[in-house]
C-alpha cells in the first residue's frame, strides 16, 4: 500500500514529467503536439497540468485596468490535478449522464451535464465577416530611434523593447478554409506601448480595391462566396467578383497585385506587410509629416507557385499556420524591419503628383526610399488559439502619442467600423479587457458596467467635473504625454458625396505595376488572370475584364484573350509611360536561408554521409526532414516523411542521399503517386523530384542519388546539382537557396 501522501504524490508526478519535458525540449524537428511524451497506456496518476511549450507564451497577467500582477502567465490556465465544474467543485464522473436508472432518461437535476453541453454549445463565437483564417504569435519590437526627428512615439525611441502581438490572416474565407488560397493576407500588430495600445493594421499589399469605406459591403459581397450556393469557398475565381471589379475600376490596382505572386505567399515569415494610408507623424515640436508605414521580411518577399498552391492546399490547407509555429518552435524567429516613407505635410497632401489620400495608390520606393525605424521578432506561439488569436480585436482608432490619421476616405470609415464590429463579435463594449487585448498602460477611462466586465471599479463618480472622488481621473498635457488630435484645418466646402479629381485615375499604376514585373512574373500574372476569368459563367463580365486589361497593357490583354478564346479589345484611355519600380518585382535578389526545410532522400546508404548533412542543416538554422520507403529509423536516424506522404510543396529544396528502389507499398493500388511500375527507383521519389524541378526549387544529389536525377530527367538542368559528399552537397545548396528559387528553370514568352 502506498503511505506517502496524495499531495507527495501529486508533486513526485508533476517533478517526473517537467523530467520529460526537460528531454523533450530539443526535439530533432519542430511540431511536437505537446510538452511532453505522450505514454502508451492512459495516464491514471493524478498530476498537476503540464507546464506549456517551451516556445509558447501568453498574454501578460494584467489586471483589467492595465496594472501588473506579478503572477505568472500560467495562474490564468487551469489549476489542480482533478476534474471540477467551472465553479470548483471536484467531480467523480464525466462519462456518463444522470439518468433514472442505467436505460432511463437524463435527469434535468444533472447540473454537470447541463453546465458541460451548455458551454460546448456556446464555445464558438461568431467568426470574423473578413479576416476569419488567422494565425498569431507573441513577440517583441525594438525602436532604433530613426523615426525621433519626425515623431514623439515612445516606443519608437532607440532601444526601446515593446512587447507585441500579430496576427495574419485571409480575408475572403471562412475560418475553416485554406492557407495557401489566391487572396490578400492581413497583417495586423498590436504593440502594447507604455503610452496606450497601438494597433496597426494592414495588409500584404500597400493599396486597397476601394477608395471610400461606403464601398467596403461591395467589395466583400462581391469577393464572398455566392449568397444562393456559399461557393466558391476562399477564392476570387468567380462571376461576382470579376463583376464588381470590371464596373468598379478603381479596383484593378489591388487585382493585379492579387493576380500577381503576391496573391499566394510562401509563408507568412516571407510576406511584406503595408500600413495601406496614410498617417499623420507629430514630433516633440508639434511639428508634422506625412508617413506610409512598411513591414519588410527579413527572408525577402517569395510566393508559392500555383501548382504548389493547389497541392498545399489538400495535402495541407494548414500550409501557413504549421510554418510559422514550426519555424517559432525551431528558433527561426521571424523578423521583420518597420520602414516608413515620409512626405511633407502640405495643404495638398500630395506627393510627386500622387494624391497621398488615396488608398488605391503608391509611392514608388525610387521616389520615396522607405527608412528602416525597428525590428519585429515573433518568438512565441500562443497557448490557446481562440482566447488569442480569435479573441484579439484591432483598431484603426488605437493611436499613442505622435501618431495621427489623415483624411483618407476608406481610413475614415474604418475608424467608426472596427469598435462597431467588436460590439458584435465580442459581445459588448468590454472587449478591451479581455487578456490578449488588456493594455499595457495604467486605465482610468469612466467607462463602466456592460456585458463582461472584468474590472471592479472603485469610486463613486465616474463623471467629469467631480469633487466626491478628489477630482480624479485628471485630464493630462503635453507634459504627461497626452495624445494630440493634430489642429488640421479642415476647408471650407459644402456636403458632398464626391471624390476628388485625383482619385479619378484607375490604370496608371496597375500599368506601373505590370510593367516592373520580370518575365517570368507576367507570366505568373496572365495565368491568374486567365484562370480566373475562366471560371466566370458570364461571357460578358470576361469580355468587361479584357476592357479593363486593355487600359493596362495590350500584351497582357491579348495574353489573356487568348486563353480565353475572345478577341482583345483596344483600349479605351490613353496607355501611359510610367518609370518601372525595381522594389515591385520579387525576383533577382538574394535573401538568408533562415528557418527553410530540407527534404533528404534516403535509404540504408551512406547513412554518415546523411548524419553529417543533417547536423550541418540544423547548424545553419534550417530543419532537414528525412524521407524514407518507411517511418521510425533508418540508419539510427529518425524518419520524418515517408514516400507516401512527402510532395514537394513542404520542402524549399530537396538532397538525394541514395536512389531507394520502389518500396513493397509503391502500388497503384495503395495510391496515384505510387506511379506505374518500371524504373529502379521509387516512383514516388521520381515524383518528388519531378514536382520539386517545376517549381524551379534547387535539387543536389551525391553518391547513387545521381540515379534519381537521370531517371527524373533533370540531371544538368538549372539548379540541379551533382556532389561527391554530403557535406559537400549541402555546401552546393546553400548559394542556391539564397536566390529562393531557380528563375530561369521557368518558361517566359513575354518580355
Amino acid at each position: 500500500m502506498n503511505s506517502r501522501k496524495p499531495a507527495e504524490v501529486v508533486k513526485g508526478a508533476v517533478e517526473a514529467a517537467a523530467a520529460k519535458v526537460t528531454e523533450a525540449l530539443t526535439p530533432d524537428v519542430p511540431g511536437s503536439p505537446g510538452s511532453a511524451p505522450a505514454p502508451l497506456e492512459e495516464p491514471t496518476t493524478p498530476v498537476a497540468p503540464l507546464p506549456p511549450k517551451d516556445e509558447q507564451g501568453a498574454p501578460d497577467t494584467r489586471t483589467p485596468t492595465g496594472a501588473e500582477t506579478g503572477v505568472p502567465p500560467t495562474a490564468k490556465g487551469q489549476q489542480g490535478a482533478y476534474l471540477t465544474t467551472a465553479n470548483g467543485t471536484r467531480l467523480r464522473d464525466t462519462d456518463h449522464s444522470l439518468k433514472a436508472g442505467p436505460r432511463g432518461p437524463i435527469l434535468l437535476q444533472d447540473h454537470h451535464f447541463r453546465e458541460k453541453i451548455t458551454h460546448f454549445d456556446h464555445e464558438r463565437i461568431p467568426e470574423r465577416v473578413v479576416h476569419a483564417r488567422g494565425a498569431g504569435a507573441h513577440g517583441t519590437f525594438t525602436g532604433y530611434g530613426s523615426a525621433d526627428g519626425v515623431t514623439c512615439a515612445g516606443f519608437l525611441a532607440k532601444g526601446k523593447e515593446t512587447p507585441v502581438f500579430v496576427r495574419f490572416s485571409t480575408v475572403l474565407g471562412s475560418r475553416g478554409s485554406a492557407d495557401t488560397v489566391r487572396d490578400t493576407r492581413g497583417f495586423a500588430t498590436k504593440f502594447y506601448t507604455d503610452e496606450g495600445t497601438f494597433d496597426l493594421v494592414g495588409n500584404n499589399m500597400p493599396v486597397f480595391f476601394i477608395q471610400d469605406a461606403i464601398k467596403f459591403p461591395d467589395i466583400i459581397h462581391a469577393g464572398k462566396p455566392h449568397p444562393d450556393r456559399e461557393i466558391p469557398q476562399a477564392q476570387s475565381a468567380h462571376d461576382t467578383f470579376w463583376d464588381f471589379v470590371s464596373l468598379h475600376t478603381e479596383a484593378q490596382h489591388h487585382t493585379i497585385w492579387n493576380m500577381s505572386d503576391r496573391g499566394i505567399p510562401r509563408s507568412y515569415r516571407t510576406m511584406e506587410g503595408f500600413g495601406v494610408h496614410t498617417f499623420r507623424l507629430i514630433n516633440a515640436a508639434n511639428e508634422t509629416v506625412l508617413a506610409k508605414f512598411h513591414w519588410k521580411p527579413k527572408l525577402g518577399v517569395h510566393s508559392l507557385d500555383w501548382e504548389e498552391a493547389q497541392i498545399a492546399a489538400g495535402m495541407d490547407p494548414d500550409y501557413h499556420r504549421r510554418d510559422l509555429y514550426d519555424a517559432i518552435e525551431a528558433g527561426a524567429f521571424p523578423e521583420w524591419e518597420l520602414g516608413i516613407q515620409v512626405f511633407p505635410d502640405t495643404p495638398e497632401e500630395t506627393f510627386a503628383g500622387i494624391d497621398l489620400l488615396d488608398p488605391t495608390k503608391i509611392v514608388p520606393e525610387e521616389l520615396a526610399p522607405v527608412q528602416a525605424i525597428g525590428k519585429l521578432v515573433l518568438n512565441r506561439t500562443p497557448t490557446n488559439y481562440f482566447a488569442e488569436v480569435e479573441q484579439v480585436a484591432f483598431h484603426l482608432g488605437h493611436l499613442p502619442p505622435g501618431i495621427d490619421v489623415t483624411n483618407d476616405p476608406l481610413l475614415q470609415g474604418r475608424l467608426f467600423s472596427y469598435v462597431d464590429t467588436q460590439l458584435t463579435r465580442l459581445g459588448g463594449p468590454n472587449f478591451s479587457q479581455i487578456p490578449i487585448n488588456r493594455p499595457h498602460a495604467p486605465v482610468n477611462d469612466m467607462l463602466r458596467d456592460g456585458f463582461h466586465q472584468h474590472a471592479v471599479h472603485a469610486g463613486v463618480a465616474p463623471y467629469k467635473p467631480n469633487s466626491l472622488d478628489g477630482g480624479n481621473p485628471f485630464e493630462a498635457g503635453d507634459a504627461e504625454q497626452a495624445f494630440l488630435d493634430f489642429p488640421v484645418r479642415v476647408a471650407e466646402a459644402p456636403k458632398v458625396r464626391e471624390n476628388p479629381v485625383s482619385f479619378d485615375d484607375h490604370y496608371s499604376q496597375v500599368r506601373l505595376f505590370w510593367q516592373s514585373m520580370s518575365p517570368v512574373e507576367k507570366e505568373h500574372i496572365i495565368r491568374a488572370y486567365t484562370f480566373e476569368l475562366a471560371k466566370c459563367y458570364e461571357q460578358a463580365i470576361k469580355e468587361r475584364q479584357l476592357r479593363c486589361l486593355a487600359n493596362i497593357d495590350p500584351v497582357l490583354c491579348e495574353q489573356v484573350a487568348t486563353g480565353l478564346g475572345l478577341p482583345a479589345p483596344e483600349p479605351t484611355v490613353p496607355l501611359v509611360d510610367v518609370e518601372p519600380s525595381p522594389a515591385l518585382s520579387q525576383v533577382g535578389g538574394e535573401w538568408p536561408a533562415d528557418g527553410r526545410v530540407i527534404g533528404v532522400v534516403v535509404d540504408e546508404t551512406d547513412m554518415a554521409g546523411v548524419d553529417e548533412v543533417r547536423q550541418a542543416v540544423f547548424a545553419a538554422g534550417m530543419t532537414p526532414l528525412l524521407i524514407a520507403a518507411h517511418g521510425g529509423k533508418v540508419g539510427g536516424l529518425p524518419v520524418q516523411r515517408t514516400f507516401a506522404t512527402a510532395r514537394s510543396i513542404e520542402f524549399d529544396a530537396i538532397l538525394l542521399a541514395a536512389a531507394p528502389a520502389p518500396a513493397p507499398d509503391a502500388l497503384p493500388a495503395r495510391g496515384a503517386t505510387a506511379g506505374a511500375a518500371g524504373g529502379t527507383v521509387d516512383p514516388r521519389v521520381i515524383l518528388l523530384v519531378e514536382e520539386a524541378w517545376r517549381h524551379a526549387k534547387a535539387v543536389v544529389a551525391w553518391g547513387t542519388g545521381e540515379t534519381v536525377l537521370t531517371q527524373a530527367g533533370v540531371k544538368d538542368t538549372p539548379g540541379v546539382v551533382t556532389a561527391g559528399s554530403g557535406p559537400e552537397a549541402f555546401a552546393a545548396l546553400q548559394p542556391l537557396l539564397a536566390a529562393h528559387r531557380a528563375w530561369e528553370r521557368f518558361p517566359a514568352s513575354v518580355a
